[in-house]
């Protein structure tokens, strides 16, 4: 049997694993204040499933809230705005 020194064992399934949950994680910061831009379809997926989206601006939670009590995430404004040019 191998030893972590060695490379083997469960020490590769380990970090795999930290890199999973890692990438699950839901950001903290400004997405409390503010009403993001996402795709449509992956409101709804979110809303299925329960996964975090992504927004335009790179910030990653999950939906729960009504976007309209807020005001629109300033960095989202800017790249939507630059996409519909």
């Amino acid at each position: 049997m191998s030893t972590p020194e060695q490379g083997g064992g469960t020490d590769v399934l380990d970090r795999e694993l930290e890199k999973l949950l890692n990438e699950e994680q839901v950001e903290e910061g400004d997405h409390e204040r503010f009403a993001h831009y996402v795709r449509k379809e992956k409101i709804l997926e979110s809303a299925v499933t329960g996964k975090p989206v992504r927004a335009l601006c790179g910030k990653k939670w999950t939906p729960g809230r009504d976007p309209n009590k807020f005001p629109v995430c300033p960095t989202c404004k800017e790249i939507y705005e630059s996409l519909a040019e």
